[in-house]
């Protein structure tokens, strides 16, 4: 497994890491509708682009099998693979981004309980709670900070 920093986001790449993106939100995010899913897919795209630290893990044939895009020290996204996900690459990555981009604060829904015990797992703790998500929607965000 391989880590490394994303310079040129081509449009293969992010087409894999938008299939990387919707497996793991069919996976976690089980308070989403399908028709939420595609929705808010079609906005990741611009998301990949933009955000400044974009991290992704490659398995050993060079094929990208999670990522995670950091700014400001603050973790925007997270995703791994189905095939991938239990064996420690999450842990890898957060700490990668933790060691090397300053990742000290994240937000997480509330409803996706296997990714807040991650983040409790890795030290981080909630700070504070909102009802809604940054789009109005019914969904609590939890944001936590490193301890």
């Amino acid at each position: 497994m391989r880590i490394l920093e994303v310079n040129k986001r081509t449009p293969l790449l992010m087409q894999q890491l938008l299939a990387i993106w919707e497996e793991s939100v069919r996976a976690t995010h089980l308070f989403l509708s399908d028709s939420e899913i595609k929705s808010i897919k079609e906005y990741v795209p611009q998301a990949l682009s933009q955000i400044p630290y974009l991290i992704v893990a490659e398995n050993e044939g060079g094929f990208p099998v999670a990522f995670m895009g950091s700014e400001d020290g603050r973790l925007e996204m997270l995703f791994i693979a189905q095939a991938c996900r239990g064996n420690g690459l999450g842990k890898r990555l957060l700490q990668h981004g933790i060691e090397n981009y300053s990742i000290n604060k994240l937000s997480v829904n509330e409803q996706n309980p296997q990714a807040k015990g991650f983040y409790e797992h890795m030290g981080f703790e909630v700070y504070k709670r909102t009802k809604s998500d940054e789009q109005g929607n019914p969904y609590p965000i939890l944001y936590m900070k490193l301890n």
